[in-house]
């Protein structure tokens, strides 16, 4: 909230998430605030409705991977997020060995 600090969450959360997006959308695939924008429908859809956030997260991943394959730190944020989100939902040998995967990368560029 802008007026006293504190992070949006339940429906108005959900509804920045979507609107985020939804400003979004229009532009190239290309464009970082597009990206971006599918980073804050993911973490919103994450805490309401954990199994719609999920393709999100990956279609995220994809579109780093695609066009800013040099941002280790920005795909690694985003494979956590979908590691944590696949753990909530109870897929927990998936989210391990995405965790592991993490792990690894995150060593190697130490």
């Amino acid at each position: 909230c802008f007026d006293c600090g504190q992070d949006f969450h339940g429906a108005v959360s959900l509804a920045l998430g979507w609107a985020c997006w939804k400003t979004y959308l229009g532009r190239p695939e290309t464009d970082y605030f597009r990206c971006q924008a599918s980073s804050v429908l993911g973490n919103a859809l994450w805490v309401a409705r954990p199994e719609e956030a999920l393709p999100v997260f990956e279609a995220n991943l994809a579109l780093i991977r695609r066009y800013w394959s040099h941002d280790e730190q920005g795909i690694l944020a985003v494979q956590t997020n979908a590691a944590n989100c696949l753990a909530d939902l109870g897929r927990q040998d998936e989210a391990i060995v995405l965790r592991r995967e993490i792990y690894a990368r995150r060593v190697a560029t130490l």
